[in-house]
């Protein structure tokens, strides 16, 4: 073969290899400014198709209300040493409210560079008040503030967080507790309700922004609610030492017959919240969230710390079941949610990247509804990770786990953790309109394109992904 017969063959070899690389590069850009509802393809689940995005309802016009505030709060954020804080402390200030209030925060951003946002998270706020930068707000920049306005309808445990670099901006310390508490009140309440926010700075766990074991002083025979909030990227495992205890609440909806359990772990995802409560005892007892982490309850120090059970509580069969006010069986969507991974291309850069069926971000379904729709949706990760997803402005009720029906008190959820190799099914109703984010807690995993969205037919949003504000959503 001549030279110039083998450069030409290696030339065609190469723009055979070449040329496709260069296609899927050139594809998974992403331009510096986009509107987030108009990435991916719509997916209609089986419904009704509709306009996609195109009506005169716009995310900016889905408010809370007007009137004077129940609860009114300004949290100042700023980048102090290594880290961010809110009013100058992390975790930042405890929001309490009753079921019912109004509530108004005034986010001040003193000197977060990136700007910031406040996302209130597992509390089914009117699209507007959700704090997506880019999606339902500009992000909020350095001398600028936001108001947010909402009821919490809900008595429960939740939390904020900022929604903007969220992978930093989290990790780094941008967030609190919110706690709603029943009006009236509830009939047996607790003596105590101590919020339990589990974060990890620099490598350490604490509770309440504190290492080691802190410590609540009650007289022994008081009830106790302690609310556990995981607010780190992964799952963790907590349980009382010392003490029986029974889960009576998830993701801020009350567990139906609870039961005592005892040496038992449970799980409590990224993002999520677990309510537990038991009667103190003379010794004392400990909410231990591992890693020697605790909040130790009593008189003293408490009980001696102990070790991880090896059995995990079951959320699927605990408690005794109670209506769920709708039928699944009458859904009206039907969506998939699977998540995998594989090589490719992610804004041109190469990888091994986040899939959800079988596509790479920004190709992603849009889960499309209209008000009143019955959905259900299975969820499933062959991706070789755990991923803890969280489902915007809705819960959804978990109606089995790898073909295993619910047996117990209903499972409601806004955030799930899905292990690698498990299948989900779950459902709710589309009774909140907007554009919302359906995205892995796991933030870092949300920066890398584990980021879709459930939208309602017929809204819009008027804010761009990137853009002068720098908006970014994850």
């Amino acid at each position: 073969m001549s030279g110039r017969l083998r450069l030409v063959v290696a030339v065609v070899a190469a723009a055979a290899v070449l040329g496709p690389l260069g296609w899927f590069w050139q594809r998974s850009l992403v331009p510096d400014t986009y509107d987030m509802a108009a990435m991916g393809y719509p997916d209609d689940g089986g419904g009704p198709p509709g306009h996609g995005h195109v009506g005169g309802l716009s995310v900016a016009d889905l408010t809370g209300p007007s009137g004077p505030a129940d609860v009114s709060v300004t949290l100042t954020a700023r980048r102090e040493g290594a880290g961010y804080t809110l009013n100058h402390v992390s975790p930042g200030p405890e929001i309490r409210a009753r079921q019912g209030q109004l509530v108004e925060v005034r986010l001040v951003n003193e000197s977060v560079p990136d700007g910031v946002t406040l996302h209130w998270h597992g509390v089914d706020v009117p699209n507007a008040e959700d704090g997506v930068a880019g999606v339902t707000q500009d992000a909020v920049g350095r001398g600028g503030s936001h108001v947010y306005r909402f009821v919490v309808r809900d008595a429960g445990t939740y939390w904020y967080h900022s929604h903007q670099v969220g992978h930093e901006q989290v990790r780094l310390g941008l967030f609190g507790a919110l706690v709603v508490t029943p009006a009236p009140p509830a009939t047996v309440g607790s003596d105590a309700d101590p919020v339990v926010a589990v974060h990890t700075y620099g490598g350490k766990r604490t509770v309440n922004g504190r290492a080691g074991v802190s410590s609540l002083n009650v007289r022994p025979g008081m009830r106790v609610r302690a609310r556990i909030i995981n607010t780190d990227a992964g799952p963790i495992r907590v349980w009382v030492g010392g003490a029986p205890y029974e889960v009576v609440a998830v993701d801020g909806r009350d567990v139906h017959g609870p039961s005592a359990v005892t040496d038992t772990a449970v799980l409590v995802t990224a993002g999520g919240r677990i309510d537990v409560a038991f009667t103190v005892p003379e010794a004392g007892a400990r909410v231990e969230v591992g890693a020697s982490t605790a909040l130790a309850v009593g008189p003293g120090p408490g009980a001696p710390t102990t070790a991880q059970p090896r059995a995990t509580l079951d959320l699927l069969g605990y408690g005794t079941p109670a209506p769920l006010g709708f039928d699944p069986a009458r859904a009206t969507r039907v969506f998939e949610y699977r998540v995998g991974r594989r090589p490719g291309f992610l804004d041109g850069r190469p990888g091994l990247w986040w899939t959800v069926n079988g596509h790479l971000f920004p190709d992603l379904p849009m889960f499309m509804v209209a008000t009143g729709d019955v959905v259900r949706m299975t969820v499933a990760n062959t991706s070789g990770e755990v991923h803890p997803m969280h489902l915007h402005g809705h819960h959804a009720v978990v109606l089995s786990r790898n073909g295993t029906a619910a047996t117990g008190s209903p499972w409601w959820v806004d955030s799930l953790d899905v292990a690698d190799g498990d299948t989900y099914e779950i459902a709710f109703i589309a009774d909140n309109p907007g554009i919302w984010v359906d995205h892995c807690h796991n933030l870092q995993h949300a920066a890398e394109g584990l980021l879709a969205h459930l939208a309602y037919q017929g809204v819009s949003t008027p804010y761009r992904v990137g853009g002068a504000a720098g908006n970014q959503p994850e």
